[in-house]
């Protein structure tokens, strides 16, 4: 996807974020942590897996009539993050094309918190562009990452690269701090400060990953951040340059950790991966657990698969991420030099866009070539979790590989026995999870940048052209409804509490069925 990154001259440092003992039960292990109503990340919670338990979804509506509708909300008109809803709050990323408050106009990053219930406006986050060129903050691409939220606080990557601690009450209740600059980092450079009130967010910490980590943000910060205990695990989106032929910050980490309480980095990759990204860092991290060994998850954009083992303190340094075990995706394909082959579409390096899922001991991921500048090659993988200091597990770790069509940017779902999986070449695809075996296929009408949501017996798809399919999930294919929305569906459709949640590019529909 097209997304979008900010210039923050200033490098300012991550400060303490005011927490108290209330800040979690996220110190609870992977296995004693129960899924709730909420939906507090993108994807299920750890694994991302792209599966809901919620049942009673409605598998049609209609904005014009009302039908199963429980409220609309207006958004700018380009939106790409997913929503999140957490608290009695949702949260999602747009832009500022159609502004909520006359002292923020031009394009901005925005990231919006509603109401549950009655879709209200709350509050918002406003981000102004990087303007060293369009490839750092891609024009009106607005906030394009799901935010994480656990023990009252919002986990947010803003679109100029900055992971972000917020409040979920916004400034309603104060300036809380210790972060206090607000005022300045809602505008531009140059233009005066403009003082935050209660619809503004309350930023508590601040880590800006292109000022303390040297990454060169490509079009997009898209990142999940995934919290495990009080560890944050972000991807840093470091890419390409403007030419798309050059890296110019080869040393960058490709995923960073932070202290969630306080913002400071404590982590970040050895692999030097950088001089191998082909595009841009854009899939977050799953946390897994095999053998009694847990650990990071981490699909690169350099088309390797990496197991890394989860940090356990905050030491003196900064830390290197322990690497447990690595595949390859794509071995034939070339290591070196890999920008000769941007813009040929028969050969090249693969990479990954969509996220990991582990599930049942398995890892599924889907990768290829990449979309805009790589070969027409996609592929949904299968792997049998490596235990422990596996080490290259390349030659023994796959399962099956299933053909996609073209490209894929989205992660799969899998649930009971069938993996859903979407490319840009039109088509969903069930497969088996055991044998890989193709079970369907349907196609659409248009590219499918999002991900599937599998849940109450239905699999939810949303598509560029502005379509959302409703399929009956199982063996056999049964198209329950195809509905035509007002603009593309780059978000994935998500469910919480009774709802199901469709983002278009203009709108957000909170959708429930009448009982």
């Amino acid at each position: 996807m097209r997304a979008a990154g900010l210039w923050y001259h200033a490098a300012m440092k991550a400060k303490l974020c005011r927490v108290g003992v209330g800040f979690l039960g996220v110190g609870l292990a992977l296995a004693r942590v129960a899924e709730g109503a909420d939906q507090r990340q993108w994807g299920e919670r750890f694994t991302r897996n792209m599966v809901s338990r919620e049942t009673g979804l409605p598998e049609t509506f209609d904005p014009a009539t009302g039908l199963n509708v429980r409220w609309v909300a207006e958004l700018g008109t380009e939106t790409y993050a997913t929503p999140v809803v957490a608290d009695g709050r949702v949260y999602l990323g747009t832009n500022n094309a159609r502004p909520r408050d006359p002292r923020h106009t031009g394009d901005r990053g925005v990231l919006v918190c509603f109401d549950e219930r009655t879709g209200a406006f709350l509050w918002q986050l406003v981000v102004p562009k990087i303007t060293l060129s369009v490839y750092w903050d891609w024009t009106g691409a607005g906030v394009c990452s799901p935010t994480t939220v656990e023990g009252g606080r919002v986990y947010a990557v803003s679109s100029r690269g900055e992971v972000m601690c917020l409040d979920p009450h916004g400034m309603a209740n104060g300036n809380d701090g210790p972060y206090l600059d607000e005022a300045r980092h809602q505008v531009p450079a140059g233009q005066p400060a403009v003082e935050p009130g209660p619809k503004d967010a309350d930023i508590l910490w601040l880590f800006d990953m292109i000022a303390e980590c040297g990454v060169r943000q490509h079009d997009s910060a898209h990142a999940s951040p995934l919290l495990d205990g009080t560890f944050l695990y972000v991807n840093t989106a470091n890419g390409v340059d403007d030419t798309h032929r050059h890296i110019a910050s080869p040393e960058a980490p490709c995923l960073i950790v932070l202290d969630a309480r306080t913002g400071r980095l404590v982590a970040r990759d050895g692999e030097r991966i950088g001089p191998t990204i082909f595009h841009c860092t854009w899939s977050s991290p799953a946390l897994a657990e095999a053998g009694g060994v847990r650990q990071i998850v981490y699909a690169g954009p350099n088309g390797v698969i990496y197991g890394f083992a989860p940090v356990s303190e905050v030491g003196a340094e900064v830390q290197t991420l322990r690497k447990l075990w690595w595949f390859d995706a794509d071995p034939a394909a070339p290591k070196e030099q890999v920008h000769r082959y941007t813009t040929n579409r028969t050969e090249g390096p693969s990479t990954f866009h969509a996220m990991p899922v582990v599930q049942d001991g398995r890892v599924y991921a889907a990768g290829g070539g990449d979309i805009w500048w790589g070969k027409r090659e996609a592929w949904l993988l299968c792997l049998d979790l490596p235990t422990g200091a596996a080490g290259d597990v390349t030659a023994t770790a796959q399962r099956w590989r299933y053909p996609l069509k073209r490209h894929t940017l989205s992660t799969p779902a899998v649930q009971d026995g069938l993996v859903y999986a979407l490319d840009a070449g039109r088509t969903i695809h069930c497969v088996d999870a055991a044998t890989g075996a193709g079970c369907w296929t349907h196609e659409v009408r248009g590219e499918m940048w999002s991900s599937p949501l599998v849940a109450d017996g239905k699999v939810y798809v949303g598509t560029q052209r502005g379509e959302l399919v409703v399929l009956a999930a199982g063996r056999e294919k049964r198209v329950l409804a195809s509905l035509q929305l007002d603009s593309a569906v780059s978000a994935s459709p998500m469910a919480a509490n009774g709802v199901l949640y469709v983002a278009t590019q203009r709108r957000l529909y909170a959708l429930a069925a009448r009982e």
